[in-house]
C-alpha cells in the first residue's frame, strides 16, 4: 500500500495541469496509480527517503478534492462534451521527469497518450507499437480451413447436411448409404473452399506487392533499402520527390526552403491539389546528412491512433526543449512527395494504426440478397419436411398397430422394437420419423449450392472476358475480384460514387473565355454561322512560336492568338491578371519551366496564359516577374488579399512604373457586386457568356482589376496592418479592409475551365437512373467545385424544383434548415399533384415526361429559401395529353406480369437535390436527426455530399443500409473510398490515377466509369435473371423429385420404401439434371445486351425481387408438388395390374420405379427447354445431350456394374404402354406452364415480353419505330440561369509567399515593402440571397449577376 500512496504523489506534484483539467486529469492519475501497483520493485527504487506516511496524509486530501471535483465538473458537462483533453501534450509535460534523468521508462502516461523515441527500436518495441505489415486478406495457411468452415456453416443448408450425414451413420434409421449426402456436401464444401482461397490468394498478392515496397531509412548513420513491412515505429525514413509515403511521418527536414514540403492526398481526401507542411526549424537544420539524423534522439508523446485527418496534438522533446506538433508538421501514409526532391521524417504511426488504414474499415463477410433468402426458404422447407416426416410417423404407428403386426412372418419387426403391438408400433413409428428425414432430405438440395457456386463463378469469368469494358488506353479490362455477388449487381438500388478520378479525368483545361463582352473559343462555320463542333480531329492552333509553350495545351479558336498578336489592349490586360494573379510558385527543371499550384485551376489558368505568351516566369516575396510577348517585365507585389470559401475571391496589388493596380479574380456574382455603375452594357453582355459556359458544365471565374491612388494605398495599407495586428475580431476587420479597397472594378473579361468528366459519364448517370438507380456523389471537394460537376453529369438539371444547400455548422442550424427543407418539399408536392395527372399517364418508355410539370407553382425563391426554379412557359399552363406510345404497341404502362408498377417509387411530380457539406454532415448522422435527414434525401432525385471524410462516406454507406434496406455499390478510385466500399454491399474500384487501394478493397473493378453501366444493366441484370430463373427450376424439379416419395407412403405403409434406385437418388441432381440448368444460369438471356442498356427499366424488377421472392418459390413448389402427383399417379394407374399383350405381368415394383425415373428426367427436359430463352449450341448440347446420357447411364450402372434394377428399364421402354403414358405425362405436366405463359404474355406482356419481340421483328421495323423506342438522350439543354464559378479547394499560399518562408529567391532591395498580408477565413455566415442593386430592372439584366447561381443558394 506504501507503494500505491508513493507514487500517486510523485505523479500528483507534478501534475498541476492535470488538477486544473478536473475529471479527465483525474482518471488519468487513478489509472497511473493502477498500473503502477503491478511493478512495486521498479516504484521502491524511485521512492527516495520521505517517510510514507506524510505522503499518504497529502494523497488522501488531494484524492478527496479531487473527488468533489469530479462531481462539480460532471454537473456541468455540456451535451456533446468529449472526454479527450484539449491538449495531449501537456500532461505529460508536468508529470514526467527531464529526458536526461531516466534511464529507463517505467508507464509514466495514460492510455490516451503514445510515447515514441526516435532511432531507438530497443525503447519503442516494448509498447509493442503495429508493425507496417498491410493485411488485407481474410486467412493465412493455418486459419483457412477452420475459419472457412465456419463460414460455410453458417449457411443452414449446410449444416442440415452435416446432421443428415451423422443421422445416416446410424444403420437401424437409415435405408440409404450415407454416401449419397457425403459426396454432394464434400463436393459443395471443397469447391466454395477452393474459390475462397483463390480469392484470398489474388489478395495476398496484393499485400505482398504493397509489403515488398521499397524504403530507405537511416541506421548507423547511413541509408539502407529496408521493406515497407519491415519499418517500424521510431524508424527515420527517406523520401523522394514522386514517393508514396510509407506510414504516418513526422516531418523533419526537407530539401526546400524552410523545411517546407508539398505533398498531393489524392488517396486520402480525393484531392490533387497540392498541400503545404513544414518541419521545425530545429530539426530542418539537419538538412540530408544522414550523421545527425542517425544520431537525433528526439521523444515524441502524440494522441493515440485515430481517424481524423485533419488533426494531430503532440510534442517533441529534444536537447532539453520542448516543441508544440500540429497536423502542419504530419505526413501521413498514402501521400505522395511532389515538387520537393527530398525529406526526412520519422514514423508515429505504421501499419493498421496509420491514418489511412483507420479510414478504410474492416474487411466484411458479404453476402447476396438471394443467399440471405434462400437461408429463409431453408427453414421453411426444414419445417415442411419435419411436417411431411411427422405425417408419415402418425402413418406409420396406425398402419403398424392396425395391419403390420399381422404381417411380422413377412415383414419381420427389429430386434430392437418390443413385440407387445401399441409399444412396437410407437417405436417402429419413430425410426421411420428418422427414415424419412433421410429419404426426403433431396428436398432440401445439398446440389443447389454447388450448382450456384458453379454459376456465379462462371459469370465472373463471362465479365472478366467482356472487350466491351476494355479500356484500351491502361490495357485494363474489367474483373470480378469475388464470384459470390454477381447477382447483387442486378438488384443495385443506391450507387455512392466519389468524384475525383471516377467521375472526372481531374484534368483542367482552358476552354473559352468572354474578354470586353466578346466570347472566344468556339469554332464558327463561316458559311453558316453555326457552331461547328470539336472533334479530335479538329486542328489546333500552333503555338510552337513560343519558346515556352506546352505541347499538351489545346485550343481551337484561332481570333484569340490573332488579338494578342496584334496587341489588343482588352486581351493584354486579360492575360495579363491571369499570369499575375495566383499563388503558384515556378521552378526550372531540366530547363523547362515548370508550375506548382495549389489547385488545378490556378495552374490551366496560368498554363493558359503562359501559351498566349504571358508567361509567369518567378516570384520573391515582393516581386513577380513575367515575360510579356518575349520582353520581361517585373512587379512591385505591394499585397496578397488571400482567397477562401467567404470570400470566393483573391486580389493581388502590384506596383509598375509608379503606377499602383489591383487584379482580382472570383465569383461572378460576388465580383458583379464590386463593379463600377457605369459598365452596365460589357456586364449584360459578359452576363449571357457566363449563363452559355456554365450551361455546358464550365468552372468560370470573374476577372477584374483596379487603378489604385497612392496616397489612397498607403491610407489603406496602414488600416489593413492594424487590422491584421489586432487581437479581437481579426477576421471581421480584414473582411472590412478588404471591402474598402476590392470595390469599384472594371470587368475585364470571364474565364472558362472544363474539368473534364470521363467520357460517357452523362449517358451512364442518365441511363441508371432510369433503371431506377438513386446515385449519391461523396466527395472531399469543396461544395462549389461538386454542384458543377452535379450540373456536368447530369446530376442536377434545371427541370429540378429547387437545389437544398445544408451548410450549417451547428446541430439547431442544421435541424432548422432540414425542416424548412421538408415544408418546401411537402408544398410543392401538394400543388403538383393537385396540377398534374397521375405519373404513370406521364411516361413514355418509364420516362417522366417533365415537359407537363408545372413546376412554376414554387417560384418564389424567396419565400421558400429555393434558387431559382426554371422559369414557366406557356404550355406548362395546359399539359398535353400523355403520349399513345408503347415499347410494342401493347399498352402505354409498363408493367410486369405480376401486375406490379415498375415506376412506384422514383418518379414523382417534382425533382429535389440536395447538398450536404461535411460539417452538416455530422448533425445529420446524429440519432435524432437521422431520421429527419433520411425523410428529405429519400425524396430528392440526387444527393451530393462535399467535404466529407472517408469515415464519413462509410457512415452515409451504412444509414441506407440499416434503414432502406436497399442494396447499395459504392465507387470509387483512391484509398479514400475504401471505407465506403468495404460498407457497401458491392464495392467497385477504379483503375485510376490514384493508386490501387480501392482495387485491392473492391469485389469488382472497371476502368472507366461509363463501365458501371454494362456492369450493372448488362451483366448484374443477366446475373440475376439467370440466378433467379435457376432457382425457379431447381425448386420446381427437386418437389417434383422428392415428393414421389410421399405418394409412395400411401402404398407401402409408410416403411420409409423409397420410389427410386439408391444410386438414382444420388446423382439425380448431380448428373442427370444438373447441366441444362447450369447452363441455362450461365449463358440465358431474355434480351441482348444492346437492349439491356437501350431500356434501362428493365433492370427495375431487381429492386422488388420480382423474379425470385417468397411468391415466386412456392409457385415453383406448388408446380413441383402438381408435377409430382401426375408424374406418379398417371403411370401408378398404367401398370396397377398391368400385363403385356405377350402376357408378361408389368406391375411389379422395379419395373414402375424404372418408368417413373425415366419420365421425370424427361418432363424435367421439357420444363428447362420451355425455360431457355436463349438457345446456343450449348444449351442444345446440354439439354438434349443430358437425356442422351440418362440412358447411357442408366444401361451401364445396370448391365456393366450389375445394378439391382438391371433389365426394368429395357422392359418398359419395349411396350407400347410406356411410351403412351410418357407422352400423356409430359403433356398434362407442362400444360398448365405453357397456358399460364401464354396468357400473361398475350394480355399482360412485361417489358421484357414487348423488347423480346422487338428483337424478333427488328428486321421489318422501320428506323422511325426504333427511334421512338430509344431512351431520352442523356444531354439536356438547360435553361436556367447559374453560376458556373468553382475554384481553389482551400485557403492559398498568399502568407507563405509574403512571408518569404516559401521563396527560394530571397527578397530584393529595390521595393519598400509595407508590411505584410496575413490571409484569414471568414467565419460569419453569407445570406443566401443577396441585395438587389437599386438600379437592377426586372428582368435581372443590370447592376450585377442576378442571384439565379450558384451561391444564392443558402452558401
Amino acid at each position: 500500500m506504501d507503494y500505491e500512496l508513493e507514487v500517486f504523489e510523485v505523479y500528483e506534484d507534478g501534475g498541476d495541469h492535470q488538477k486544473e483539467q478536473g475529471a479527465a486529469g483525474k482518471k488519468h492519475l487513478k489509472h497511473t496509480r493502477k498500473k503502477c501497483k503491478q511493478k512495486p520493485g521498479d516504484l521502491g527504487e524511485k521512492s527516495g527517503g520521505v517517510g510514507g506516511g506524510e505522503r499518504a496524509a497529502i494523497s488522501l486530501r488531494d484524492s478527496i478534492v479531487g473527488a468533489i471535483s469530479k462531481i462539480v465538473v460532471w454537473r456541468d458537462q455540456r451535451r456533446y462534451q468529449t472526454p479527450v483533453p484539449d491538449k495531449v501534450e501537456s500532461p505529460p509535460q508536468t508529470a514526467v521527469p527531464p529526458l536526461q534523468q531516466r534511464k529507463s521508462f517505467v508507464v509514466p502516461f495514460g492510455d490516451n497518450q503514445r510515447r515514441i523515441r526516435a532511432n531507438d527500436r530497443a525503447f519503442n518495441s516494448q509498447f509493442k507499437y503495429a508493425n507496417n505489415y498491410i493485411q488485407t486478406s481474410k486467412y493465412t495457411v493455418l486459419t483457412f480451413l477452420p475459419l472457412n468452415l465456419f463460414e460455410q456453416f453458417q449457411r443452414l443448408a449446410n449444416f442440415y447436411f452435416l446432421c443428415l450425414l451423422v443421422l445416416q451413420l446410424i444403420p437401424a434409421i437409415s435405408s440409404l448409404t450415407p454416401v449419397t449426402t457425403a459426396l454432394p456436401l464434400i463436393g459443395v464444401l471443397g469447391l466454395t473452399a477452393i474459390k475462397d482461397a483463390y480469392d484470398d490468394f489474388q489478395r495476398h498478392m496484393s499485400d505482398l506487392q504493397v509489403n515488398n515496397r521499397k524504403s530507405q531509412a537511416v541506421k548507423n548513420g547511413k541509408l539502407v533499402k529496408e521493406k515497407w513491412s519491415g519499418v517500424q515505429v521510431g524508424d527515420i525514413i527517406r523520401m523522394d520527390n514522386n514517393q508514396f509515403v510509407a506510414a504516418d511521418i513526422l516531418l523533419l527536414t526537407s530539401s526546400e526552403p524552410n523545411g517546407l514540403c508539398y505533398i498531393e492526398t489524392a488517396e486520402l481526401d480525393g484531392e490533387t491539389n497540392l498541400k503545404c507542411r513544414q518541419c521545425l526549424v530545429e530539426t530542418a537544420e539537419m538538412g540530408q546528412d544522414d550523421g545527425k539524423i542517425s544520431a537525433f534522439n528526439g521523444e515524441i508523446i502524440c494522441e493515440t491512433p485515430n481517424n481524423l485527418l485533419n488533426k494531430f496534438e503532440g510534442t517533441l522533446t529534444w536537447n532539453n526543449k520542448q516543441y508544440s506538433l500540429d497536423n502542419d508538421k504530419i505526413i501521413l501514409r498514402g501521400c505522395v512527395l511532389r515538387n520537393t526532391q527530398w525529406c526526412y521524417g520519422v514514423v508515429i504511426f505504421a501499419g493498421k494504426d496509420t491514418k489511412l488504414m483507420q479510414n478504410s474499415g474492416k474487411t466484411k463477410f458479404k453476402r447476396t440478397s438471394i443467399d440471405r433468402l434462400l437461408n429463409f426458404l431453408i427453414i421453411g422447407i426444414v419445417f415442411f419436411l419435419l411436417s411431411m416426416c411427422l405425417f408419415c410417423m402418425v402413418g406409420c404407428g396406425i398402419w403398424e398397430s392396425l395391419v403390420g403386426r399381422y404381417f411380422q412372418r413377412y415383414l419381420p419387426w427389429d430386434t430392437l422394437v418390443p413385440t407387445e403391438p401399441l409399444s412396437g408400433a410407437t417405436i417402429i413409428a419413430l425410426l421411420v420419423f428418422f427414415s424419412y428425414a433421410i429419404v426426403l432430405n433431396t428436398v432440401v438440395p445439398i446440389s443447389l449450392y454447388v450448382s450456384v457456386e458453379v454459376i456465379r463463378f462462371v459469370q465472373s469469368f463471362l465479365i472478366n472476358w467482356d472487350e466491351k469494358m476494355y479500356h484500351e488506353e491502361t490495357n485494363t479490362h474489367a474483373k470480378a475480384r469475388t464470384t459470390t455477388l454477381n447477382e447483387e449487381l442486378g438488384q443495385i438500388e443506391y450507387i455512392f460514387s466519389d468524384k475525383t478520378g471516377t467521375l472526372t479525368q481531374n484534368i483542367m483545361t482552358f476552354n473559352k473565355c468572354s474578354i470586353a463582352g466578346k466570347t472566344y473559343g468556339d469554332l464558327i462555320d463561316k458559311s453558316t454561322g453555326e457552331i461547328v463542333e470539336i472533334t479530335a480531329s479538329t486542328p489546333t492552333i500552333d503555338f510552337s512560336s513560343n519558346p515556352n509553350y506546352e505541347e499538351e495545351f489545346k485550343f481551337y479558336d484561332h481570333t484569340l492568338l490573332d488579338a494578342v498578336q496584334r496587341n489588343d489592349v482588352d486581351c493584354h490586360n486579360f492575360f495579363r491578371l491571369l499570369a499575375l494573379c495566383h499563388t503558384v510558385m515556378s521552378e526550372s527543371r531540366s530547363g523547362k519551366l515548370e508550375y506548382q499550384a495549389q489547385s488545378p485551376d490556378e495552374a490551366a489558368l496560368v498554363s493558359a496564359a503562359r501559351n498566349f505568351g504571358f508567361v509567369f516566369i518567378e516570384r520573391s516575396p515582393n516581386s513577380i516577374t513575367i515575360e510579356v510577348m518575349g520582353t520581361k517585365e517585373v512587379y512591385e507585389l505591394l499585397c496578397i488579399l488571400d482567397f477562401n470559401n467567404v470570400r470566393k475571391r483573391m486580389s493581388v496589388i502590384l506596383r509598375k512604373d509608379g503606377q499602383l493596380r489591383l487584379y482580382c479574380k472570383g465569383a461572378d456574382n460576388v465580383i458583379y457586386e464590386r463593379l463600377r455603375a457605369d459598365s452596365d452594357e460589357v456586364k449584360n453582355r459578359t452576363q449571357e457568356h457566363l449563363n452559355k459556359f456554365a450551361g455546358e458544365g464550365l468552372r468560370t471565374l470573374c476577372l477584374a482589376s483596379r487603378d489604385l491612388d497612392e496616397e489612397f494605398f498607403n491610407k489603406w495599407k496602414q488600416r489593413h496592418m492594424e487590422a491584421a495586428l489586432s487581437l479581437q475580431d481579426r477576421d471581421e476587420r480584414l473582411d472590412a479592409i478588404y471591402e474598402e479597397i476590392e470595390r469599384d472594378l472594371v470587368l475585364l473579361g470571364v474565364t472558362a475551365i472544363e474539368d473534364k468528366l470521363q467520357d460517357g459519364v452523362p449517358q451512364t448517370i442518365a441511363n441508371l437512373m432510369l433503371a431506377g438507380i438513386k446515385i449519391w456523389v461523396l466527395t472531399g471537394d469543396k461544395q462549389e467545385t461538386a454542384i458543377n460537376i452535379g450540373y456536368s453529369c447530369q446530376l442536377l438539371t434545371d427541370e429540378m424544383v429547387d437545389v437544398f444547400i445544408v451548410d450549417a455548422s451547428t446541430y439547431d442550424d442544421v435541424h432548422e434548415q432540414l425542416l424548412k427543407f421538408k415544408d418546401n418539399i411537402r408544398i410543392v408536392n401538394r400543388f403538383s399533384r393537385r396540377s398534374t395527372t397521375p405519373v404513370n399517364q406521364q411516361t413514355t418508355n418509364g420516362r417522366l415526361d417533365t415537359s407537363t410539370v408545372p413546376v412554376g407553382v414554387a417560384c418564389d425563391g424567396d419565400q421558400m429559401g429555393m434558387s431559382t426554379p426554371p422559369p414557366m412557359h406557356h404550355h406548362q399552363q395546359n399539359p398535353a395529353p400523355p403520349p399513345a406510345v408503347s415499347v410494342v404497341t401493347f399498352s402505354t404502362e409498363l408493367e410486369y406480369s405480376e401486375g406490379q408498377k415498375i415506376d412506384e417509387t422514383v418518379s414523382t411530380s417534382a425533382e429535389f437535390a440536395i447538398v450536404i457539406n461535411g460539417n452538416s454532415l455530422v448533425h445529420c448522422l446524429h440519432p435524432q436527426l437521422e431520421r429527419l435527414f433520411l425523410d428529405i434525401v429519400t425524396q430528392c432525385r440526387s444527393v451530393i455530399c462535399c467535404r466529407v471524410t472517408p469515415l464519413q462516406k462509410a457512415l452515409v454507406v451504412e444509414l441506407i443500409k440499416k434503414n432502406k434496406h436497399a442494396v447499395t455499390l459504392a465507387i470509387g478510385d483512391g484509398a479514400n473510398d475504401v471505407s465506403m466500399i468495404k460498407a457497401a454491399h458491392i464495392g467497385v474500384g477504379i483503375s485510376g490515377q490514384e493508386g490501387m487501394q480501392a482495387v485491392l478493397a473492391s469485389d469488382y473493378s472497371i476502368a472507366q466509369f461509363r463501365f458501371l453501366e454494362r456492369l450493372l444493366l448488362v451483366h448484374g441484370r443477366w446475373s440475376y435473371y439467370r440466378m433467379c430463373t435457376f432457382l425457379r427450376y431447381f425448386f420446381n424439379k427437386n418437389f417434383a423429385f422428392t415428393l414421389c416419395h410421399f405418394w409412395y407412403a400411401f402404398f407401402c405403409g409408410f416403411s420409409a420404401q423409397t420410389v427410386f434406385d439408391p444410386m438414382y437418388i444420388s446423382v439425380y441432381n448431380l448428373f442427370y439434371t444438373s447441366q441444362p440448368v447450369l447452363f441455362v444460369g450461365i449463358f440465358d438471356q431474355d434480351v441482348n445486351d444492346q437492349n439491356s442498356v437501350l431500356f434501362p427499366q428493365l433492370y427495375r424488377p431487381g429492386h422488388s425481387n420480382l423474379f425470385f421472392n417468397k411468391k415466386e418459390f412456392f409457385r415453383s413448389a406448388l408446380q413441383g408438388c402438381y408435377v409430382s402427383i401426375v408424374l406418379f399417379f398417371i403411370p401408378y394407374g398404367t401398370y396397377y395390374d398391368a400385363v403385356s399383350p405377350d402376357g408378361h405381368i408389368l406391375s411389379d415394383y422395379m419395373l414402375f420405379c424404372a418408368a417413373v425415373a425415366t419420365i421425370l428426367v424427361i418432363v424435367n427436359t421439357a420444363q428447362i427447354a420451355m425455360d431457355t430463352a436463349y438457345w446456343t449450341v450449348f444449351n442444345h448440347i446440354m439439354i438434349w445431350g443430358s437425356l442422351a446420357f440418362y440412358f447411357i447411364m442408366d444401361y451401364f450402372y445396370n448391365y456393366v456394374i450389375g445394378g439391382i434394377y438391371v433389365g426394368s428399364l429395357t422392359k418398359a421402354m419395349s411396350e407400347a404402354n410406356f411410351w403412351f403414358t410418357t407422352v400423356l405425362t409430359v403433356i398434362i405436366s407442362v400444360m398448365p406452364v405453357l397456358a399460364w405463359r401464354f396468357y400473361f404474355v398475350d394480355v399482360f406482356p412485361s417489358l421484357s415480353d414487348r423488347v423480346r419481340l422487338k428483337q424478333r421483328v427488328a428486321t421489318m421495323r422501320s428506323r422511325q419505330s426504333q427511334d421512338v423506342l430509344r431512351t431520352p438522350s442523356a444531354r439536356r439543354a438547360r435553361r436556367s440561369i447559374r453560376s458556373g464559378y468553382a475554384f481553389a479547394h482551400q485557403e492559398g499560399f498568399g502568407r507563405l509567399i509574403t512571408s518569404g518562408k516559401i521563396m527560394k529567391k530571397l527578397p530584393t532591395t529595390d521595393f519598400n515593402i509595407l508590411g505584410k498580408n496575413s490571409g484569414s477565413h471568414k467565419t460569419s455566415k453569407v445570406s443566401s440571397v443577396a441585395p438587389a442593386s437599386s438600379g437592377q430592372d426586372s428582368e435581372g439584366s443590370a447592376g450585377r449577376a442576378p442571384i439565379q447561381d450558384l451561391d444564392t443558394i443558402n452558401l
